[in-house]
């Protein structure tokens, strides 16, 4: 089978893709039959040796991917030969097939193609699992969301706007606002050309943001810090700026308010039935219309360093899908 390789910490000029034994069967597994696989910029920093965990040479990056069950380990009753499914895989998901312990298997809805749930797991559970386990987000409230067009960020929009908040997209240009907007948005701010504070203000009447959703870290934490409410909280779910924020102490005990980390990728192995829970509702969503996951590439699994360059560039909106042919 076809496979990405990393064999080597670098950029994703560094990646080949060879041909390789598939992956053997084992228990209380299945074998998937890759069709898509989403890129996150996590896999840009696992490829370049800045992510949290670092497998062994050589390895196949890639966290989330969707496709057909082709063959079921011993001990699984839960899924068959011939579901279509949606997986998180740790690694290993740019190939063209890989093998997953069922427990992060979930089964898609017939109307959901394979390219969106390719990028379905990780961005639309990392959003929904920030405002429901961690922000506790409420109808009504403001929630001011930075990267609003990315791939998080986006998803943000939507969910937040599904639990009733009042949503605030933060992007740079017309065309990603224009993106927001489609998707949920109530209000746009343009961080290239408008003052994010002033405009906050502005649009909550004075009270400023409830919930702030920031992937971006750097300005868009420093801009946080200004345009929170008294009492309210901040979500860092990543650094996509390159600079790691620092908090000042004074600002929160003033304005009581909570700076909140979130790794959503922690919770498969310590709360894996939240997980769980959390798919239930959002494929219900997605079902109702609620969630639309927006692609805006797909390429083959050997133009895998011109996919990944589209997020490390920002050129691309929503999620970046590989595909493999199928």
């Amino acid at each position: 089978m076809r496979a990405v390789l990393c064999k080597e910490w670098g950029g994703p000029e560094k990646l080949v893709v060879e041909d390789v034994p598939s992956p053997p069967i084992r228990d209380g597994a299945v074998r998937i039959a890759v069709h898509a696989a989403g890129i996150n910029f996590a896999d840009l920093l696992l490829i370049s040796g800045q992510y949290q965990e670092k497998p062994a040479f050589p390895f196949t990056p890639g966290m989330e991917a969707s496709g057909t069950i082709t063959e079921v380990g011993a001990g699984v009753s839960s899924l068959k030969v011939g579901d279509r499914v949606m997986a998180l895989t740790g690694t290993g998901a740019y190939a063209e097939e890989v093998v997953v312990d069922a427990n992060r298997v979930y089964k898609i809805p017939d109307q959901m193609d394979f390219s969106a749930a390719a990028g379905f797991p990780v961005a639309y559970g990392t959003s929904h699992g920030a405002f429901d386990w961690r922000a506790h987000l409420r109808a009504g409230e403001w929630l001011l969301v930075f990267g609003a067009a990315g791939g998080v960020g986006l998803t943000a929009v939507e969910i937040g706007k599904a639990m009733g908040a009042r949503v605030i997209a933060c992007a740079g240009g017309a065309e990603k606002l224009e993106i927001a907007r489609q998707h949920g948005a109530d209000h746009l701010i343009d961080y290239s050309r408008e003052d994010i504070r002033e405009r906050v203000k502005a649009i909550t009447g004075g009270k400023k943001a409830d919930v702030v959703y920031d992937p971006v870290g750097g300005d868009a934490f420093d801009a946080s810090l200004r345009s929170i409410a008294w009492g309210g909280r901040i979500i860092v779910i990543g650094f996509a700026s390159g600079r790691i924020p620092q908090a000042p102490a004074n600002i929160l005990l003033v304005k009581n308010i909570d700076v909140i980390g979130f790794y959503w990728g922690s919770y498969q192995a310590r709360k894996p039935e939240l997980l769980r829970d959390s798919y239930s509702k959002l494929l219900h969503w997605f079902e109702e219309g609620k969630l639309k996951p927006h692609i805006s590439a797909q390429l083959d699994l050997g133009e895998v360093a011109q996919a990944m360059n589209l997020l490390r560039q920002r050129r691309s909106t929503g999620k970046v899908v590989l595909t493999t042919g199928r």
